[in-house]
């Protein structure tokens, strides 16, 4: 029997002093003593300070005006990659010698992406975070890659809160973690609303929020239209105020792509009332300083930093408290960082093949990323590696699974890692011809529009009609249900050669989240028999292959970066 922990924030947090803290940390008998210190040091050098902050050379205090909220979103392990982890210490350095007070908060999605996050089941993440002072983060869909009890566990751990005021307990209709925190700065008090995308119970591994039988445990307040989830932020923001909340900032992890409507921030901000302030993160997209108007008319300031640390927000008050956003961009923590990975340097940096031509997952001519739209030369790199270790008629991968191109030159398993960070287990089934051809239509339904759960393939060919209207049905939770009508945008599917039958049995090979778990929505496979299970992780597999059945030297078979030539648009 699964433990649940439910939060209910009531009463007024009696706070007092400079700096800011959190509700966890004071009912605790702790402070973030860290801050109050520089807020009260007295320190003036600003030698450190990004010209682009623009801040004052004096630590004089000034209430509402010197108070800053650092954010950041979708960082996906990055901890030296662009600015890094060691950029956002310098910021709060910096702010905190000219007497600002800071508070620190992330948007979601930050454990998981690389083999920092994925070889420590997210451990190291929440440790580097813990010593930056991070004061609460909003519960990203890869939060809940490792499973519930996992990021229950991550949660003791941290030394902030992790929020999220839509995901429930189904059985108790209680929120599983906390769906804000209270944080205090200068007898100010911020509520940070969290707001995890419904789209989770797919693009996380579904089976993680199930039980024994397949039935759904958890809710995360998502309907038809929104309104559902719009009227939990509504609520969470009034019992915030009435908990004595100054100001109440959303950390949301929805995004903008239109494929995940309605639960987009551009579609919930205009339905829900009383958030002064709206952090956003899971599309990517760099937003400096945007509004939207809410459901009273109020402009609300709507930012996001992108991903892996590209930018670092910052929000600010003018004296009579209306707030600004704007995203910082600065040249430049260590002992932590290093610490984590060293360890780990030395068996990553192995070479274990060399390629004479990139293998890709964006568009060596544009940039764009393509393994989630099309075929590409890794994509059937990964998934001619699956079929060989499983044996299996046909493999498939999901795009969103493969995360990085690798470039000429050597191989190492750092690459590998990179490329593959969620490891998942290679698995094989045996299903019919029809469930197949259920998994291709379903994975083009979104084209021509970027789709994670969009299907590299091996051991078969198949064209895709993109004017034919995609048929797909799917139930509130965005899973396979079937598909209307006769016509499908997949046809002439070709198996090794021969036209598959929808009939016959097929041996399937892929990875657990894929083919055991549901993942990306894919529950045409759930009844399936499973061949293999608890195997190789998809990483291992494939430095196994290169090293063992290649010999280290990758064919000039996949030499053409757009593919063999498996999947043909017309």
């Amino acid at each position: 029997m699964k433990k649940f922990i439910s939060f209910v924030l009531i009463g007024t947090l009696a706070l007092a002093g400079a700096g800011c803290s959190n509700g966890a940390a004071n009912e605790a008998g702790g402070a973030n003593e860290s801050n109050a210190a520089s807020a009260s040091s007295g320190a003036s050098d600003t030698s450190q300070i990004p010209a682009v902050l623009e801040l004052p050379a004096s630590s004089e205090v000034k209430a509402i005006e010197d108070i800053v909220i650092l954010y950041t979103n979708d960082v996906h392990c990055a901890v030296e990659t662009n600015l890094g982890y060691r950029s956002v210490e310098l910021v709060r350095n910096s702010l905190e010698g000219v007497g600002k007070n800071v508070i620190l908060v992330d948007s979601g999605d930050s454990i998981q992406g690389d083999y920092i996050g994925s070889l420590t089941d997210g451990e190291a993440i929440i440790e580097i975070m813990n010593s930056l002072g991070y004061d609460a983060m909003a519960l990203g869909n890869h939060e809940f890659d490792y499973g519930v009890d996992r990021l229950q566990e991550l949660d003791t751990i941290a030394d902030f809160d992790f929020v999220s005021c839509n995901f429930i307990d189904k059985e108790t209709g209680t929120t599983v973690f906390k769906p804000y925190s209270m944080v205090e700065c200068d007898g100010v008090k911020f509520a940070f609303i969290g707001i995890s995308t419904p789209d989770t119970f797919k693009s996380s591994t579904p089976a993680y929020f199930q039980d024994e039988d397949g039935n759904f445990i958890y809710d995360m307040c998502g309907d038809e239209t929104g309104d559902l989830l719009a009227q939990t932020v509504t609520q969470t923001a009034a019992q915030a105020r009435e908990d004595g909340a100054d100001y109440v900032i959303a950390l949301s992890h929805l995004g903008i792509e239109s494929t995940l409507s309605p639960y987009t921030s551009s579609e919930l901000i205009p339905m829900i009332s009383g958030v002064d302030a709206y952090l956003d993160g899971h599309s990517h997209t760099t937003v400096d300083n945007n509004t939207v108007k809410d459901a009273d008319g109020h402009a609300v300031p709507v930012s996001q930093t992108g991903t892996k640390l590209n930018r670092i927000g910052m929000l600010t008050f003018d004296e009579n408290g209306a707030i600004q956003t704007k995203l910082i961009d600065c040249a430049e923590v260590d002992a932590v960082i290093d610490g984590k990975t060293t360890a780990l340097d030395a068996e990553l940096d192995v070479v274990i093949g060399k390629t004479d031509f990139p293998l890709i997952i964006t568009d060596p001519a544009s940039g764009n990323r393509l393994v989630r739209l099309t075929e590409t030369n890794l994509g059937d790199f990964v998934t001619d590696a699956v079929r060989d270790y499983t044996g299996a008629d046909i493999a498939i991968i999901n795009g969103g699974g493969i995360r990085a191109d690798i470039p000429t030159g050597d191989i190492t398993n750092r690459n590998i890692q990179t490329v593959m960070p969620f490891n998942n287990e290679v698995s094989m089934i045996s299903c019919s011809g029809q469930q197949i051809l259920d998994a291709l239509e379903y994975s083009v339904m979104f084209y021509p529009n970027e789709f994670g759960g969009f299907l590299q393939v091996s051991g078969l060919t198949f064209d895709v009609d993109v004017d034919v209207p995609s048929g797909v049905v799917v139930d509130e939770m965005g899973m396979f249900v079937g598909i209307e009508g006769d016509s499908r945008r997949i046809s002439n599917v070709m198996v090794n050669g021969e036209p598959l039958d929808p009939a016959r049995q097929y041996t399937l090979g892929g990875i657990s989240y894929t083919l055991l778990n549901s993942g990306d929505g894919y529950t045409m496979f759930s009844d399936c028999e499973v061949l293999l299970s608890s195997s190789i992780t998809d990483n291992r597999m494939l430095v196994e292959y290169i090293t063992d059945k290649l010999g280290g030297a990758i064919s000039e078979d996949y030499s053409d970066p757009y593919g063999q030539g498996r999947i043909n648009f017309t």
